[in-house]
């Protein structure tokens, strides 16, 4: 273990632009790849900017690096490959789960598969936290940071846009019902992976904010999932968000001032029409939207609150070794 200098810190490549924004922060990350480039063996990919901080490890050689902390993101992370790349050394390492989504089982009596006082359980959302039951594992919410993108957001299409993959397949979870419906009324392009016909294919990350500036509004059809990096990124650019008033969205918007959501998709039609017809309003409200984003998913905020946890969780984990040997 690394007693001083950038903690190093072993993880899976699971959401690409979550790892991006984790890798801003002061410490080095170690990804393992395969050749068949299985999921969580992606390698640092092509899609982010990633910096010399993210580091690529063959699978069968992670076994002879040192690390400081274990960083697990799904079941699969520690229920199997855990046990596939790490020594029984490595698995004795400071733990801590990145948990990203809300329970899907049952949304208040699923109990999360950690169930261990030593390992630390991170949610995104307050939402999330609330939801699971969490059993005796230590909880904390450090809620998403974004960059700011320098692109001006000017809303001169007369549409809105929705930025969700594989939104054909993932059906009724996502508001692919809801989608269709409002397209009925109101001109809505999609891009994602996997969007087949209903879409425009997928825009790449880096390209994202200047293709979806140009939109009037942002719209997210989401029923029940976590809080989505696009919703922090679109607010971040300054495009009015219009929603779902679900999961931890009624905490972060306020109606007809930064943004708007409500569970009566009429509402919701109503609102889209109004912004499509006077952009001045949609302007004002994005302004708004990027105050609220500026305060609460600031990157700088983000990475501060990774530094402090990585760094707690290895000083808690040496303090807990040096009580054993004493």
């Amino acid at each position: 273990m690394n007693l001083t200098g950038r903690p190093k810190i072993f993880t899976w490549h699971i959401h690409g632009s979550y790892l991006f924004y984790l890798s801003l922060g002061n410490y080095d990350i170690y990804i393992p790849v395969k050749n068949e480039k299985a999921e969580g063996y992606y390698g640092r990919g092509e899609t982010f900017p990633f910096g010399d901080n993210v580091h690529e490890v063959p699978a069968d050689a992670v076994k002879d690096y040192d690390f400081d902390c274990i960083l697990f993101q799904t079941n699969t992370n520690y229920l199997t490959d855990q046990y596939e790349i790490l020594t029984e050394k490595q698995r004795e390492l400071p733990k801590i789960y990145l948990e990203h989504d809300p329970p899907r089982q049952h949304p208040t009596d699923t109990m999360h598969i950690i169930d261990d006082k030593d390992i630390l359980l991170v949610h995104v959302t307050h939402f999330n936290r609330l939801m699971w039951d969490n059993n005796n594992t230590p909880t904390k919410v450090i809620e998403h940071g974004v960059t700011t993108p320098e692109i001006p957001y000017s809303g001169e299409l007369a549409k809105g846009i929705v930025v969700i993959n594989n939104l054909p397949s993932r059906g009724r979870l996502l508001g692919l019902d809801i989608f269709l419906e409002i397209r009925k009324y109101i001109p809505l392009d999609l891009v994602g992976m996997g969007t087949g016909e209903l879409g425009l294919g997928e825009v790449l990350h880096p390209q994202l904010p200047g293709f979806i500036s140009k939109y009037r509004f942002f719209f997210n059809p989401i029923r029940y999932t976590s809080h989505g990096l696009a919703v922090c990124e679109a607010m971040m650019l300054g495009i009015p968000v219009i929603g779902m008033a679900t999961t931890e969205m009624p905490t972060v918007i306020n109606n007809d001032v930064n943004g708007y959501i409500h569970t009566d998709i009429s509402k919701l039609i109503e609102k889209m029409k109004a912004l499509l017809n006077d952009k001045q309003a949609a302007v004002n409200m994005g302004i708004e939207g990027r105050k609220t984003a500026l305060e609460r998913y600031n990157i700088k905020r983000f990475v501060k609150d990774w530094e402090q946890t990585f760094q707690q969780v290895i000083e808690t984990y040496l303090y807990r070794i040096s009580s054993y040997e004493a």
